[in-house]
């Protein structure tokens, strides 16, 4: 079958395609047949070398976090040849191979089915990067959010920044707004339907008292980092919440510890790691109900063919793209 993989870390050059052996299913394990699959942030961090030793299987190594595909040997799933999946969980492209290729073998526990409303690259889109996911779990699940709330979720490029907006309204948010960086970014997620503060134009600080009439907003979802962070610790309300979720910007930040102080303001850490399966499934299957009913809509910028996968992993790295990049297998 035909496969990108990796023999050793480094830059995008890399990731080559290559022909390999077709996977051999555990006791258990289904395989399926990828249709599509998503490019990360994830996927460059690890071919990069920069997660923590042991993270990442012996080369060589096939990338690829998430994907959706067609079953054709259903394990123990109990779902039936040629179901339409996504995988909604596991450490695909770290600690085993990943969905970068023609076949992938996977648990079944991290299978959830696709609905016939939604296609293969609507549920590509709303996986990869798991923005929405990532979203969902975090306001329920670690802020305790309500309805009436407001939320920031910076990037409006980005899945974190799409995925949270979208998420925070369809669970009543009476704000939810995002960031760019320029004013043409602006422009572009303003005609997706997205409330955007122009970072070109004003600080983030005053984009959001502007927003919340001077009282902060109640929670950031933080999948940009770097100055952002303290930044957003600033622009939260008394007794608002920050959940750090990724580091596009940066991996350090500077804060004012007077922002913790005054506002008795709470710093929360987000990793899968912190749910079960079950959790994680059960989101996703309450997300693709969603897509299908056409409640979130996840953009996408580009689907490369699973050839380009090094120019399309740049892409998404140095492109400043709007929405979601995919690969076609």
């Amino acid at each position: 079958m035909r496969a990108i993989q990796y023999h050793r870390f480094g830059d995008y050059d890399v990731l080559d395609l290559a022909t390999v052996p077709e996977p051999a299913a555990r006791d258990g394990w289904a395989v399926v047949r990828i249709t599509v699959a998503g490019v990360s942030p994830l996927d460059n961090t690890a071919r990069l070398g920069k997660l923590p030793d042991g993270a990442v299987k012996p080369f060589p190594v096939i990338p690829g976090a998430s994907g959706v595909g067609v079953l054709v040997e259903p394990g123990s799933s109990g779902l039936s040849v040629g179901a339409r999946v996504a995988l909604g969980n596991g450490r695909y492209g770290l600690a085993v191979d990943g969905v970068w290729a023609e076949l992938v073998a996977v648990d079944p526990a991290h299978l959830v089915p696709i609905p016939d409303a939604v296609d293969d690259i609507a549920a590509a889109a709303l996986t990869t990067g798991s923005g929405q996911l990532t979203a969902l779990l975090a306001l329920t699940d670690v802020v305790g959010f309500r309805a009436g709330q407001t939320v920031l979720a910076p990037g409006v490029g980005g899945a974190v920044g799409q995925g949270g907006v979208e998420v925070a309204r369809v669970l009543g948010a009476s704000r939810a707004f995002t960031t760019a960086t320029s004013s043409a970014k602006a422009a572009l997620g303003r005609e997706a339907g997205f409330e955007v503060i122009d970072l070109s134009r004003e600080s983030l600080r005053d984009g959001v008292a502007r927003l919340t009439d001077g009282k902060g907003v109640d929670v950031v979802l933080d999948g940009v980092g770097g100055a952002i962070t303290g930044e957003a610790l600033g622009a939260l309300a008394v007794d608002g919440s920050l959940v750090s979720i990724g580091y596009a910007a940066g991996m350090t930040s500077t804060i004012n510890v007077t922002d913790l102080i005054w506002k008795n303001a709470h710093i929360h850490g987000f990793r899968f790691a912190l749910f079960t399966p079950e959790q994680v499934n059960a989101g996703n299957s309450r997300l693709l109900e969603l897509l299908a009913q056409k409640e979130i809509n996840p953009i996408v910028d580009r689907v490369f063919p699973l050839a380009e996968a090094a120019e399309a992993q740049r892409h998404l790295i140095e492109g400043g793209p709007f929405g979601r990049v995919l690969l076609s297998v």
